[in-house]
């Protein structure tokens, strides 16, 4: 056991995005760099959990989804709701305000398709607030939305399957792999065991999810062996102190180089009026999900430089 503070999630930074040297946007990336380095000092090969939130209806957002098949009748009354729950104070760095921005952002995918639905949840920005972020419309990816999400139907493991190849796949198992090599640490998966993913996907889903909780037939097979503490709290993520670090270490760095107004208008990438106000909403009291994008900017511009800066 070893205790990780903001320090070290900071102090990791520069050298993730340097060892990446490519635009990837998951910041969890830095807590599994350093879960890495210090699984290092005792072994060479680990094993990972990855796969079994996928096929099993682990997050947050499966729960929701889960919710909103069965509320799908309530989406007029949502919509009501929809005005008063976008001007309440939306941030993930307090738990009220957190609160807050998981109901709108519920109460807004109740409203929506299957398909649409999931393309929210999946992601931390609409396509309006992405389309009006990019200088360029032509750079806009409704081809690629409709093949990622041409498999989203009626039945839920069309959710998880989609999920898997598009979340695991391109995220989840990048992030693990880069940063385990990075620290020449070996990492298997056993839950992505061609065995355990048919046999997954052949259980209809009250065998995962319901109202009493998810990953339910994993839960159940594990329950002789694991603590009952487990199986009482809750999901718990690799956040990192992204707002923290924008309001203090970083702030200078996002407003004076990476996206300083001046580089933004040169750069001819994104829309300086849009950034401007993404840069605007993060320092006020109800940043929401501003903080996601601009990470996803700081990573993109930070190898944008590197890029450029050395041709």
């Amino acid at each position: 056991m070893f205790e990780l503070t903001n320090d070290d999630l900071f102090q990791n930074l520069h050298e993730v995005l340097n060892y990446i040297d490519e635009p990837f946007a998951d910041s969890s990336a830095l807590a599994v760099n350093i879960l890495c380095f210090h699984a290092k000092k005792h072994v060479s090969v680990a094993l990972s959990g990855d796969g079994a939130d996928e096929i099993f209806a682990g997050y947050n957002k499966h729960y929701a989804e889960y919710q909103a098949r069965k509320l799908s009748t309530f989406s007029g009354i949502a919509g009501m709701l929809h005005p008063l729950t976008k001007v309440l104070p939306k941030s993930r760095n307090s738990l009220i305000g957190n609160k807050f921005r998981q109901v709108d952002k519920f109460i807004e995918g109740i409203k929506l398709t299957e398909k649409d639905r999931y393309w929210r949840w999946a992601g931390f920005s609409s396509d309006l607030d992405s389309n009006s972020l990019l200088k360029d419309k032509a750079l806009e990816f409704a081809s690629r939305k409709r093949a990622i999400l041409k498999e989203v139907n009626s039945d839920y493991n069309s959710i998880l399957k989609t999920d898997m190849d598009l979340v695991l796949e391109n995220d989840m198992l990048v992030k693990v792999d880069r940063m385990s090599m990075s620290r020449s640490l070996e990492v298997r998966v056993p839950f992505l065991d061609q065995k355990i993913v048919d046999f997954a996907f052949t259980l209809p889903s009250q065998f995962k999810i319901s109202n009493q909780g998810q990953k339910l037939i994993l839960k159940d097979t594990f329950r002789s062996m694991l603590p009952n503490e487990l199986y009482n709290r809750k999901k718990q993520g690799f956040e990192v102190p992204l707002l923290k670090w924008f309001q203090t270490d970083l702030r200078n760095t996002i407003e004076n180089e990476l996206l300083d107004d001046n580089f933004i208008v040169d750069q001819g990438i994104f829309n300086p009026i849009e950034v401007s106000n993404l840069k605007k909403r993060l320092f006020s009291s109800n940043p929401n999900d501003s903080v996601a994008t601009i990470w996803a900017l700081v990573v993109f511009q930070y190898w944008w430089k590197n890029i450029y800066d050395n041709l």
